[in-house]
């Protein structure tokens, strides 16, 4: 096992897993998990970090994206109210330094950190602050449909445009260093929720001149605005410039927190994991991520650090109901049986790596043992599809190129492998490959003629409403599902207090969507990083929230 094989070698290996608590009440200031201090940090950091992603961002205004590598970068330029502790899991202050919750958890009152300011020199206060959330609370219908990978939704369920729907009332400015929100009803994963890249605070004089929303520009696939090329927020990092070969941030000598020791982050793009390997074998990069099981071995005896986390996310093969015969429940679940989770895994994802019968990982509340799974059985797939009539009508299979995600390691591969199997049970399989910077998910998420598709989640706090919010808790046109049943039932759960009563209705919300099979679980990937012997320390998270000026860098 390469586990093992790590142990002997000597290599480090830190799995972190951040379970998340809902602190309805803190008094107490303290530095946020992006800014601890550390007696090693230096007062003016010098370092250059270079740092090897699996693509460009798909733009970097977080607040229209989903897509993990822009977040990768506004972590570091981006702040919200709230932030993560690293080692207990908890919320913690961030740009808010203390909050408590009142009139039954429908009012948050947050104190904010003073003296703080954007890298534009625009002061953050309230106003600042009331200005993002208004920002996202009035998007536009228009503008909506451009950007499908808006969190504000899927969290807040609807815009200033239904108010009647939204749990988003309002944002009050009580004084310049406190603001109010206001919730329609309760909801109690709110302040997980705020940890979110997407409500990163950004300056309002960024916004407005950076025309942020209007998306007039096309990058990678995706319409932008200007502001989505250059991001402006309170965060230890400045934004320097992006060209065809990196994206290039700089320590900020204004940063009111600790400003760790590197002066100078390059985020350089390599289409695939072996390149990426190589350029740090070469010394062009200090670090990459999304280590895949074809190099894991390889590193290892090179004696390169890996570091793995743990997993926090799920990949899945979605497909669209609105595409005849997956209207179908019974073409749906021949799909499931037709699938070889357990060849998947062992083929293409990293060692330990577990299957999944639903949606929820195993270590959350909410996972439910006894979710049903139809298992591998192929010679029921094919009685299943004879039963529902299926005359090899023909599917469109969409999947990325040039793409390694957290949850999806090689999806050429693992497209390669499920179309397989597919056509072994009968179904008329069209491949479409999609260069992941030519709108992949665009064309995925949003209503079209794809039948089936690759694409995963990625959870950013821990609570089930994560996974189940943004993927099934409204109609997307990913799935073309639209069951308002599980839909009430989810928007129901989230507004339960912590306890066994929310756990138990959100194990009957993921045996009842697992039931219905509108998209087929596959696999809780494990994810791995790569470091140069220049690195001491990284700040790995199953959530990706890993700021930089928490690197350590030996002497």
């Amino acid at each position: 096992m390469a586990s093992s094989m790590i142990r002997r070698l000597g290599i480090l290996f830190t799995a972190v897993f951040v379970i998340l608590g809902l602190a309805s009440c803190t008094g107490t200031p303290g530095p946020a998990a992006s800014s601890s201090a550390s007696s090693t940090a230096v007062a003016e950091p010098t370092a250059t970090f270079n740092f090897g992603t699996a693509s460009m961002p798909l733009g970097l205004d977080p607040a229209m994206t989903a897509d993990s590598e822009s977040y990768r970068v506004t972590r570091q330029v981006l702040e919200g109210l709230v932030g993560v502790d690293g080692t207990t899991g908890q919320t913690t202050p961030l740009l808010a330094t203390e909050w408590k919750d009142s009139n039954n958890g429908l009012s948050y009152d947050f104190k904010l950190r003073e003296k703080v300011t954007f890298h534009d020199g625009t002061p953050f206060d309230a106003a600042a602050v009331c200005a993002n959330f208004n920002r996202w609370f009035t998007f536009p219908a228009d503008l909506r449909k451009q950007a499908p990978g808006i969190s504000f939704q899927s969290v807040f369920k609807a815009y200033s445009d239904e108010p009647v729907f939204s749990i988003f009332k309002d944002c009050k400015v009580v004084s310049a260093s406190n603001v109010q929100i206001n919730l329609t009803r309760p909801f109690t994963g709110f302040l997980q929720a705020l940890t979110l890249p997407a409500f990163a605070i950004s300056s309002p004089t960024a916004l407005e001149r950076q025309k942020a929303n209007v998306l007039d520009k096309v990058q990678n696939g995706q319409a932008v605005s200007a502001y989505a090329g250059h991001p402006v927020g309170t965060g230890p990092y400045v934004f320097t410039a992006w060209d065809e070969h990196k994206i290039t941030l700089t320590s900020y000598k204004g940063y009111w927190g600790n400003r760790g020791q590197i002066g100078v982050i390059n985020f350089i793009p390599y289409d695939h994991a072996e390149t990426r390997q190589q350029a740090l074998l070469d010394g062009k990069i200090d670090a990459y991520d999304l280590v895949t099981s074809g190099t894991f071995d390889q590193l290892v005896k090179k004696g390169v650090q890996i570091i793995q986390r743990d997993p926090f996310s799920v990949m899945y093969l979605g497909m669209n109901q609105a595409v005849a015969p997956l209207d179908k429940l019974e073409v749906r679940q021949a799909i499931e049986m037709a699938i070889d989770k357990e060849s998947l895994i062992r083929r293409f994802f990293i060692d330990n790596t577990a299957q999944a019968s639903q949606f929820v990982p195993p270590k959350l509340s909410g996972f439910n043992n006894n979710a049903p799974s139809l298992g591998y059985n192929p010679e029921k797939a094919k009685e299943l599809l004879e039963k529902a009539g299926y005359k090899g009508e023909e599917l469109k299979f969409y999947y990325p190129l040039n793409a390694t995600r957290a949850y999806m390691p090689t999806p050429e591969k693992i497209y390669a492998e499920i179309s397989r199997q597919l056509v072994a049970v009968g179904i008329n399989i069209k491949p479409v490959p999609v260069d992941w910077e030519d709108g992949y998910l665009q064309k995925v998420q949003s209503p079209g003629d794809h039948a089936l598709h690759l694409l995963g989640w990625n959870g950013s706090y821990a609570d089930a409403d994560n996974f189940l919010g943004p993927l099934f808790g409204e109609a997307r046109g990913e799935f073309g599902y639209t069951d308002s049943e599980v839909f009430h039932k989810i928007e129901r759960a989230r507004a339960l207090p912590d306890g066994d009563d929310r756990n138990t209705q959100y194990q009957a919300i993921n045996a009842e969507i697992a039931a219905s099979v509108p998209a087929v679980p596959i696999a809780f990937p494990i994810s791995a990083l790569a470091l140069s012997d220049k690195v001491e320390s990284y700040p790995a998270s199953p959530v990706l929230n890993e700021v930089f000026t928490n690197v350590r860098l030996k002497p």
